[in-house]
């Protein structure tokens, strides 16, 4: 059975392996809770600084111009809350015990009663920061909510009430997004540097490029409607057992 729409949480937390990625998997949804009253934060995981085809990138400016981007594309959802870099360098993230503390330190420290991230059991995903950033997710989690992790923290523990994870290996979850997706594509489309590596769009041929990128888009958004027979919406695997 696939639920839809909870109650707008009072505080979010949305983790992504890099830039741009909460905005692919749940920017709609983002959008739709904070003009709703949610405080929403982000926290990306690594720096960006693979995230170019071309070789003679400066990997050091790339990572600013992402970061840049990133504060435009949450301005773009609406963001209230906190924007945090871990500054983990591309290509490269660890679901490690330093890592997992890190994670679980803001989680403890936002208290977000929804957090959502990457599935990390997603079949066949070739990126391993999109899988080791929602292993941190769920990971952090454990770490946030018991009292004997973090022990040398003055933080106290915090447990989420739901976990959405996005690019679901098995949907069970929706949120109608009607009326959102403009602002999903808006802060999607902040990310200028990531418009040949990951939206297809050539220098060049832009206008026809972002037309068939936003296209694409809103057939992911109908094609997660059409499971609630109308309209648009994202979809996640809804965890409550937390």
């Amino acid at each position: 059975m696939i639920s839809q729409n909870i109650p707008t949480p009072a505080k979010a937390l949305a983790i992504g392996a890099h830039p741009d990625d909460i905005e692919f998997g749940a920017g709609a949804t983002l959008a739709k809770w904070a003009a709703n009253g949610c405080e929403v934060s982000l926290l990306i995981c690594t720096d960006g600084s693979k995230g170019s085809w071309d070789p003679s990138t400066n990997t050091n400016e790339l990572t600013a111009i992402r970061k840049s981007e990133q504060r435009v594309a949450a301005e773009e959802l609406g963001v209230l809350g906190e924007i945090i870099f871990l500054d983990y360098i591309d290509g490269e993230l660890h679901a490690g015990v330093k890592e997992r503390d890190t994670v679980a330190s803001w989680i403890r420290k936002l208290k977000p009663e929804v957090l959502l991230s990457h599935d990390p059991w997603k079949r066949y995903r070739l990126h391993p920061d999109h899988h080791n950033a929602g292993q941190l997710a769920i990971n952090g989690i454990v770490a946030a909510r018991d009292p004997f992790f973090l022990t040398d923290s003055s933080l106290y523990p915090h447990r989420p009430s739901e976990l959405f994870l996005f690019e679901p290996e098995e949907c069970d979850h929706l949120e109608t997004t009607d009326g959102y997706e403009k602002k999903k594509l808006n802060a999607l489309e902040s990310h200028k540097s990531q418009y040949l590596s990951t939206m297809g769009i050539t220098e060049g041929n832009e206008t026809k490029g972002l037309e068939d990128f936003r296209e694409r888009i809103r057939k992911e958004l109908i094609a997660f409607g059409d499971l609630t027979g109308k309209g648009m919406a994202e979809g996640f695997k809804r965890i409550t057992e937390l």
